[in-house]
């Protein structure tokens, strides 16, 4: 009896010594590895945030994360962003775009910063075949005519349709402002200079349109739409506190808009929207090492 107690205390022995060793193995000095970090992306399905928020997705899976993106409304992604639900964004459009949405929810959203200026710009865009150069003259009859007085554009209740609205009012358009998507924007678009047609759109840049057809903004006097636009980062109160590191890599992330426009045009082209962002990433290493902090 004796004999089987000792051989008993000996495998105990055996099983604590093995558990030790194993834990000095992981190199964490014996405690649990830790759990898989996490983040959440927000995002506008505009063809430009499509690119950008699948590269930034990217980048943070070279960080060891956990990546979930989900495509929203302008509305619902503040309203997340407000909440906690959505961790971060690089779809903001300030100072005009979303300053309804930016003047509501300022105070509980961080601005983390630009990742992208000096490029951006919205208002209504035409064919430049068209030959009429600024907003002022879309109020003449002919050329009301010629467009079927109809303006296209984008999503319903995005910041850019609100300041849409605004325009027709500013200028006194007797024009129907007609909601849509982004590609329902593109497809009219398209259309029309298919069949050589006037057509007049909501437009941005960056864009892959501009480098596909030859288009031109109208010149607008009153600068409703604004002419210094740049592409901002948000994220939820609390994100820098809780992952410095997630943060981080935000704060650094910077581009221009032939870089964004070179993934929007291989998306165009046929590319899926992640083997496009893959491509961009393997093709700018240094870039992508400087948004992790590597360089």
């Amino acid at each position: 009896m004796e004999n089987i107690k000792n051989l008993v205390y000996l495998c105990i022995g055996f099983l604590v010594v093995a558990s030790v060793l194993v834990a000095g193995c992981t190199g964490d000095g014996g405690t649990q590895s830790p759990e898989q970090k996490s983040i959440s992306i927000g995002y506008v399905l505009w063809d430009s945030e499509i690119a950008s928020t699948n590269v930034i997705k990217q980048v943070f899976e070279k960080a060891g994360y956990d990546v979930a993106i989900t495509a929203v409304d302008t509305a619902p992604l503040f309203e997340g962003l407000a909440q906690g639900s959505v961790d971060c964004s690089v779809s903001g459009w300030l100072p005009v775009t979303q300053k309804v949405y930016w003047e509501k929810y300022q105070d509980r959203i961080d601005l983390v910063g630009k990742n992208l200026e000096g490029g951006a710009l919205i208002g209504l865009v035409v064919p430049a075949y068209v030959t009429i150069d600024a907003v002022d003259d879309l109020n003449d009859p002919v050329v009301k005519e010629k467009f079927g007085g109809k303006i296209y554009g984008i999503d319903p209740g995005s910041g850019t349709m609100h300041t849409a609205e605004k325009l027709i009012e500013e200028y006194g358009l007797d024009y129907e402002l007609v909601p849509s998507s982004n590609a329902g924007m593109v497809s009219v678009l398209k259309r029309g200079i298919d069949r050589n047609e006037w057509v007049v759109v909501v437009g941005w840049t960056p864009h892959w349109k501009f480098a596909r057809w030859d288009l031109k903004f109208l010149d607008e006097p009153l600068d409703v739409f604004g002419k210094n636009e740049y592409i901002a980062t948000y994220a939820r109160q609390g994100l820098a506190e809780d992952d410095p590191g997630a943060y981080g890599i935000l704060k650094r992330f910077h581009w221009t808009s032939e870089d964004m426009n070179s993934v929007m045009l291989d998306i165009e082209d046929g590319m899926d929207p992640e083997d496009a962002a893959a491509k961009w990433i393997d093709a700018h290493p240094d870039q992508v090492n400087a948004w992790l902090g590597k360089a």
